[in-house]
């Protein structure tokens, strides 16, 4: 089968691997969409290696024994590769496990785990079945498309009630955007890219607001009328992160959904007396895959501009390419 391969600095090849084969209840899935996460980063560094994605959607076409899935199935492809038995993965938390599996030590094949690939292994119970209607491309937003901000909303129970803000409007945020609206909560999202910006308000958001500005933490104030109620970063950024938690109103609630690092947190001044709530929120629980499915069924439009280009994986690097210029929404790969 054929992989993707980052070969240095802004280089980058399809390289050939072999066919994985499946073992126990790891099934083999032919991999139809593979959207692009922050793989863009390593290109640009040169880190190398040919074991690229996380998110996928696909059909299964290899099983070793009867089991969750069958020859044929459609399926979404949830990361990473969780063991399956622990209160984590039993409560639907997987992406807390922490005692994670190796697929393609225990087939003993010689690849599997990348999704930039033609093929991919994984246990039959990390598989969600694509409802009859659904393409692969909106499918497997469940992955990190709206995934991580769909977990959120439930994190805070946001609803028709609420101002939502959403800082950071790469696909993650986007993203947000999707699941805020659909929850019937009022939008406010920050961003500095126009384009991005733009995004925003086709799927939805109320006002888009510059976090350059000198006024900006008043313009959030303004819009929502003194304050936001639930708030979720997906930036990173610790002066949008700052933005979010001083933009909450009192009892207020915030999700940090971007990878980031370092962060003041005012102890007295933010959480006591302001008495918010600050979570972290990696994904979402497969407790509530029918709800996600139906989210993605009930959203074809909003994905059709989310998703804002597609490539075949021989032309992984102009995708690359994309991202690092930010004019771009979810990009999607099609292996095949």
């Amino acid at each position: 089968m054929k992989v993707a391969a980052i070969t240095g600095p802004r280089q980058c090849s399809l390289v050939d691997k072999p066919d994985p084969r499946p073992a126990g209840d790891i099934v083999v899935v032919k991999v139809h969409a593979a959207p692009m996460c922050t793989e863009y980063k390593a290109y640009a560094a040169g880190w190398g290696g040919d074991c690229l994605g996380h998110e996928a959607a696909g059909e299964v076409v290899q099983v070793a024994q009867p089991g969750k899935v069958s020859v044929g199935d459609r399926v979404v492809v949830m990361p990473l590769s969780p063991c399956g038995q622990c209160p984590h993965c039993l409560a639907g938390q997987y992406i807390h496990c922490q005692s994670g599996i190796d697929p393609v030590a225990l087939t003993g094949s010689g690849a599997g785990n990348a999704t930039y690939a033609q093929y991919l292994l994984k246990s039959d119970w990390m598989l969600l079945p694509i409802p009859e209607g659904m393409s692969y491309d909106h499918a497997s937003m469940a992955c990190c498309g709206i995934g991580p901000t769909f977990g959120a909303m439930q994190r805070m129970n946001a609803g028709a009630f609420d101002t939502v803000l959403i800082t950071g409007l790469g696909p993650v945020g986007l993203g947000g955007v999707i699941n805020a609206v659909y929850c019937g909560a009022k939008v406010i999202a920050v961003d500095t890219n126009p384009y991005r910006a733009n995004l925003a308000r086709k799927l939805g958001a109320a006002a888009v607001v510059d976090p350059s500005k000198d006024d900006a933490l008043q313009q959030i104030l303004d819009l929502s009328g003194g304050g936001i109620d639930k708030a979720v970063d997906c930036s990173g950024v610790p002066q949008a992160q700052r933005l979010m938690i001083d933009a909450l109103k009192r009892r207020g609630q915030a999700c940090f959904v971007g990878e980031a690092g370092d962060l003041t947190i005012r102890i007295s001044n933010d959480m006591i007396r302001k008495g918010i709530s600050l979570h972290g929120q990696w994904h979402w629980s497969m407790a509530d895959a029918p709800l996600i499915m139906k989210l993605i069924a009930d959203s074809t439009d909003k994905l059709n501009t989310l998703i804002t280009h597609t490539f075949p994986m021989s032309d992984v690097g102009k995708a690359w390419e994309l991202q690092l210029t930010g004019q771009c929404g979810k990009i999607v790969l099609h292996p095949w």
